[in-house]
C-alpha cells in the first residue's frame, strides 16, 4: 500500500478509539441534562430522541432501503424510543428477515454509507470542515483559529452544523447491526491472504491502489470531522451539566 492509503489508515486506527469515547459521554452528558432539567426520566428520553431525530431517521432509512433493495423483506419501522436490554436506550429500529450474512452485513452496514457521505458533503462543501481538520493535524494554532472563523461566518452554519452532530452522532452501527459482519470480515481476511500468499498483492495494488487511497481518504475525513464535531459540542455540555448540577443540588448516577 502507498504511503498515503497507509497514512489513511494509520489516522483511522488511531481516532476510531476516541471517538467512540467521546460519543458515548456526550450522549450520557445530553441525557444528564435533560434528566437535571425534567426529572423526569420519559420527557428527558423524549427531548433526547429528539435532538438526534434526523440522524435517527437516516439510520434507521438506510437499514429500510438498503433490504428493499437487496429484497429483503421488512416489518416494522419506528423512531420511537425504547430501553432496551443492560438499560440501553434504542431511538429507533426496523425489522428486517433474516437473510445470508452478506446481505445482512450491507444492511447492517447502511447507515454509517449512508450517514458517512452525508457528514463528508456537509462537512467540507458546507461547513469547510476539512481546511479547520488539516490545521489542526498539522498543529497550527494561528491557521486553527482562522479558519474556525471563517467557518462560523459561514451562512445557516448552525443549521448545518446541527446537522452533521446528529447524523454523526447515530451513524455507527448497533450490536445488532454489527452481528454478520465477523464472518464477511473473515473472508475477505482469507482472501487477502491467499491472495498475498500467492505473489498477486502487488499486481492488486497496481490495479486499485489508487481507489484504495482515495476511499481510505474519504473514510479518514468523515471520522476527523466527526470528532472534531463531538471535541466542539462535549465540553460546553459537560459545563452545563455542572452548572445545573451546582445549582439544583441533584447527581445524575
Amino acid at each position: 500500500m502507498s504511503l498515503p492509503g497507509l497514512q489513511s489508515l494509520l489516522y483511522l486506527l488511531f481516532l476510531i478509539p476516541p471517538l467512540l469515547f467521546l460519543q458515548r459521554n456526550l450522549q450520557r452528558e445530553i441525557q444528564s441534562v435533560f434528566l437535571l432539567l425534567t426529572r423526569q426520566p420519559e420527557i428527558s428520553m423524549a427531548l433526547f430522541s429528539l435532538i438526534f431525530l434526523p440522524g435517527v431517521l437516516l439510520h434507521e432509512s438506510s437499514h429500510f432501503i438498503m433490504a428493499h433493495l437487496l429484497g429483503v423483506p421488512t416489518g416494522r419501522f419506528s423512531l420511537i424510543p425504547r430501553k432496551v436490554a443492560n438499560g440501553r436506550l434504542q431511538l429507533g429500529y426496523v425489522e428486517t428477515a433474516s437473510t445470508d450474512f452478506f446481505r445482512d452485513s450491507l444492511i447492517g452496514g447502511a447507515p454509517l454509507l449512508a450517514g458517512g457521505l452525508l457528514v463528508a458533503f456537509i462537512g467540507v462543501s458546507q461547513l469547510e470542515l476539512d481546511s479547520l481538520w488539516g490545521a489542526f493535524m498539522q498543529g497550527q494554532a494561528g491557521a486553527v483559529r482562522s479558519a474556525l472563523k471563517s467557518i462560523l461566518d459561514l451562512p445557516d452554519f448552525w443549521l448545518w452544523f446541527y446537522l452533521v452532530f446528529a447524523i454523526s452522532s447515530t451513524m455507527l452501527p448497533s450490536p445488532s447491526d454489527r452481528r454478520a459482519w465477523l464472518p464477511l470480515i473473515t473472508i475477505f481476511t482469507i482472501i487477502i491472504a491467499v491472495m498475498l500468499l500467492l505473489g498477486a498483492g502487488a499486481w492488486v495494488l497496481s490495479q486499485f491502489g489508487s481507489t484504495i487511497n482515495t476511499a481510505l481518504d474519504a473514510v479518514a475525513i468523515v471520522v476527523g470531522i466527526t470528532l472534531m464535531i463531538h471535541l466542539l459540542v462535549l465540553p460546553p455540555v459537560w459545563l452545563v451539566r455542572k452548572i445545573i448540577s451546582r445549582l439544583t443540588g441533584y447527581q445524575v448516577v
